[in-house]
């Protein structure tokens, strides 16, 4: 998400010794300086994405985010370059291409906390809010806003081991997953405030004309008939957490940073003096 940032928000004015463009780059290093800068986590990992087209939900659900344009060459080129720079400081990176981002991100989470270990996870997106336990947090970077299980609920009127079943029912149309038709954000949380998750909505929907919801006859009807398709979208929206990624305490312990690897991509990448001079504080 970062490295997409990067590449919409930051001019089109930077490139490297062969003339690339490298703003993405550029942006995604800053922010991986301040980050580092003022967390100083010793244990971090980074996920990047390289399942657009390839992830196990492409395989059950091919319309799964079809919506979205695949990456030009010249921003797929500074993912490769983004990934070098945090491996070169160090830090763990996360990459499949079965999985998301996502995917690895839960199983590291729920690896690590079986060792003990509590998580900030460096986002925004909603999805994220189904991970989060007790001590966890979710961090959105550019607002400096954090918030544990209590903020998922006032995000979304659901608790985090509801999420997934939330977008099921209403949908994510940043992923081109439709959810049951006629039923918005409000009415799944007030199903699911009820029923408590989706299987049992889904084995008490005889019970839905009688609640105190706009259109609740219909509402079952429209859940009698997509009841299939909502437990399909369900996969989609549940994030996977058995990725072997993080199976021993110290699996996403910050190494010792490479130099020379830093000085030559300082050198290819041409960056100024000011990141160059931040990137060797941080090894």
């Amino acid at each position: 998400m970062y490295v997409f940032r990067a590449w919409h928000s930051m001019p089109d004015e930077f490139h490297d010794h062969d003339g690339e463009p490298v703003n993405a780059v550029h942006g995604f290093t800053r922010f991986l300086c301040e980050l580092l800068e003022r967390s100083r986590a010793e244990h971090i990992a980074v996920a990047f994405d390289a399942s657009l087209t390839t992830s196990f939900r492409n395989t059950i659900y091919p319309a799964y985010k079809a919506n979205r344009e695949l990456p030009p060459p010249q921003l797929v080129r500074q993912f490769g370059l983004c990934r070098e720079i945090s491996a070169a400081l160090g830090l763990t990176v996360l990459n499949d291409h079965q999985y998301e981002a996502d995917d690895l991100i839960g199983s590291a989470l729920w690896g690590l906390r079986a060792h003990g270990f509590r998580g900030v996870i460096v986002s925004a997106d909603k999805d994220f809010g189904q991970l989060l336990g007790e001590h966890d947090e979710q961090w959105d970077f550019a607002k400096g806003v954090r918030w544990g299980p209590a903020g998922v609920f006032d995000k979304l009127g659901v608790h985090p081991h509801q999420v997934a079943d939330y977008l099921a029912l209403c949908g994510d149309a940043v992923d081109n997953i439709p959810g049951v038709p006629g039923i918005g954000a409000k009415t799944a949380a007030a199903l699911l405030a009820h029923f408590g998750s989706l299987d049992n909505l889904l084995e008490r929907v005889d019970e839905v004309p009688y609640l105190r919801i706009r259109g609740a006859a219909a509402c079952a009807a429209r859940l009698r008939e997509h009841a299939e398709l909502a437990l399909l979208y369900r996969r989609l929206t549940r994030i996977a957490l058995d990725v072997a990624v993080a199976e021993t305490a110290d699996a996403l312990a910050r190494r010792q940073g490479d130099v020379s690897a830093v000085d030559e991509l300082c050198e290819r990448i041409r960056f100024g003096p000011m990141t160059r001079s931040r990137l060797r504080a941080l090894l």
